[in-house]
């Protein structure tokens, strides 16, 4: 145990700072510190001496020089199990620090503001700081180091209980997270820099990535049982993503359904009326609006109850004891909901091995909580990294143009826009066949188109459900008229694809042909 003696604290976010400071200072701890931490601790009566007092040299250049100094890194790093480290802080007259609070300058935050400049971001670099905290975790045998006011009241109640030491363990503990504290700045600091062109204009994709994810859980295996996994976030999730989870009941979370789920969530979201999502093995097979949640449940589940077993349901609405009841007569994996009524609950209980994720949504509803945000997709490739924005072009009545002689009708057209929406969650190749704001039949995954749109009608008629007068979505251009004719003789009436192909002219022609009602939206939504 290190009994602690002295601490040297100097905090940018003094949040519960004064609060710890005057704990230390019950426990006899002299306190030194540095410019508005040294006048808020004066300012409050807590005893503290001023860094520049203690090493007898004033702090210099705007306080970009005030810890960087002998006396202060010396009883940092001094290893008090070593006697000619003893003996040299001895002769320098260099006393041993104990503690070394220290939380850095904002520089993430002040990056993230709009309008930042250059300048305001290289004056938010922390120097003494890091310095200061990776000399304390490098000694964490002889000190302790905080680096997040999270940390302040574990180490009082270790304090209290100790008489005032510091365990071998915490000290540990505190210094692996000081380490990842610095990484993690570091990384945003290259992360932003990296960013800058030659004319000084800024790149979306920075020279350098430094990526960081905080570890949420071990797995019990990856994607198959000889392989090992666990699952990781970023160190600032987006709202409303699947990370933010809170898991109510259920069976711990596999590799397999974490990533199901994912697809579930993101797919639900996007819609803005009460709707419900069935995945399996990362492609919908089942997609409802509804009056209530019940409904929407029992009008995905029609289309592909096959696939609809042992699958992930998503919802974004509440779930009530009704919709519980009906989804619990089929074997589900994962249930996700941004809430659920305790009636709602209470029967889910009775299947104790269903997982419960409750997810709030995003603030403002759909995807708009990504606006002003960068945000991300990436894939491995090898020892290589892929990177690209997120696919959230969003289509609406305005963007589609219609090339066929046929016109849809104001319903269809809600109906196009409501199987292009799904589509864009189904891998490519991906058909969608949809009808009244359900879906009928999916195709997913296929090397070519026209195998999706047969797979896609085959699976209607295996769950018993018609096509006549359907629309249908597809991901990307058709490449041939096959697929039209395969739509067409299934019973589809709309169609709703990107266009763009060498062959458009003999695509519309069979839609003519046919005397479907095609629709462009000049975007695809590969998903891969």
């Amino acid at each position: 145990m290190t009994i602690i003696k002295r601490a040297l604290i100097s905090v940018s976010d003094k949040d519960g700072i004064l609060e710890f400071a005057r704990t230390l200072a019950g426990f006899g701890v002299e306190i030194l510190s540095t410019g508005g931490t040294a006048k808020l601790f004066r300012d409050n009566n807590v005893p503290v001496v001023e860094v520049s007092d203690y090493t007898a040299f004033p702090e210099m250049l705007d306080g970009r020089v005030k810890t960087l100094h002998p006396k202060v890194h010396g009883g940092i790093l001094g290893r008090r199990d070593l006697p000619e480290h003893v003996a040299a802080m001895k002769g320098a007259s260099i006393p041993p620090i104990d503690m070394v609070v220290v939380n850095l300058y904002p520089f993430e935050a002040t990056v993230a503001k709009p309008g930042c400049t250059l300048e305001e971001a290289i004056e938010n670099i922390d120097i003494g700081g890091p310095a200061m905290v990776r000399s304390a975790a490098k000694n964490w045998n002889d000190v302790a180091v905080l680096t997040s006011a999270a940390q302040y009241a574990d180490v009082v109640a270790e304090m209290q209980s100790t008489s005032g030491a510091v365990s071998r363990a915490t000290r540990f503990a505190l210094s692996v997270a000081a380490f990842n504290r610095i990484s993690n700045y570091d990384g945003a600091i290259s992360d932003y820099l990296s960013s800058f062109n030659a004319d000084g204009s800024r790149n979306p994709f920075p020279a350098q990535i430094n990526g960081h994810f905080v570890k949420l859980q071990d797995l019990r295996y990856g994607e198959n049982p000889h392989q090992q996994a666990a699952f990781y976030r970023d160190l600032s999730p987006a709202p409303g993503s699947l990370v933010t989870a809170q898991q109510l009941q259920g069976k711990e979370l596999s590799y397999n359904n974490i990533a199901d789920s994912d697809a579930a969530w993101e797919c639900v979201k996007s819609f803005d009326s009460t709707a419900c999502v069935i995945v399996k093995h990362a492609n919908p097979c089942g997609v409802a609006l509804g009056s209530t949640a019940k409904d929407a449940y029992l009008q995905a589940f029609k289309t592909d109850p096959s696939s609809a077993f042992g699958g992930i349901i998503a919802f974004n609405s509440i779930v009530d004891a009704a919709t519980a009841e009906a989804v619990s007569k089929q074997f589900v994996e994962v249930l996700i909901a941004p809430d659920f009524t305790e009636d709602a609950l209470a029967i889910f209980k009775a299947k104790a091995n269903v997982r419960v994720l409750k997810i709030p949504l995003p603030p403002t509803g759909n995807n708009a909580w990504q606006n002003g945000r960068n945000f991300m997709d990436s894939k491995r490739v090898g020892s290589g990294l892929l990177l690209q924005t997120a696919d959230n072009h969003e289509i609406t009545l305005a963007d589609l143009k219609i090339v066929t002689q046929q016109q849809p009708t104001p319903q269809q057209m809600q109906d196009l826009l409501f199987a292009w929406r799904v589509a864009k969650y189904v891998k490519s190749n991906a058909i969608v066949f949809c009808g009244g704001g359900v879906t009928l039949g999916v195709g997913a995954g296929q090397m070519s188109r026209v195998d999706s749109t047969r797979i896609a009608a085959l699976k209607a008629a295996n769950a018993g459900l018609s096509l006549k007068g359907s629309v249908v979505a597809s991901d990307a251009f058709f490449p041939f008229r096959d697929g039209v004719d395969v739509l067409a003789e299934a019973g589809a009436l709309c169609v709703i694809q990107p266009g763009g192909s060498m062959r458009d002219e003999e695509v519309i022609a069979a839609a003519n042909e046919h005397g479907l009602a095609m629709v462009l939206t000049g975007v695809r939504h590969f998903r891969h």
